[in-house]
């Protein structure tokens, strides 16, 4: 999926969720949740998709700071 689609999924759930509604249609696909822990583990699961592919090739080092404790 690409970084607009999960967004929109997102956004589409989240409007869901606010709402009451625990049926979501997305691109003809119907998915009726039971509880709001179901909507809120997909909503998570959503937001780790986009913080994956926003995130990019960053680096990530890191560099110690030390002192001679004076």
């Amino acid at each position: 999926m690409t970084l607009p689609e999960l967004i929109a999924r997102r956004d589409r759930l989240r409007r869901a969720r606010f709402n009451g509604v625990a049926t979501v249609k997305i691109d003809g696909e119907e998915v009726t949740y039971k509880t709001d822990a179901q909507i809120a583990a997909a909503l998570t699961a959503l937001e780790t998709e986009i913080a994956k592919l926003t995130r990019g090739t960053r680096s990530r080092t890191t560099y110690p700071q030390t002192t001679k404790g004076l």
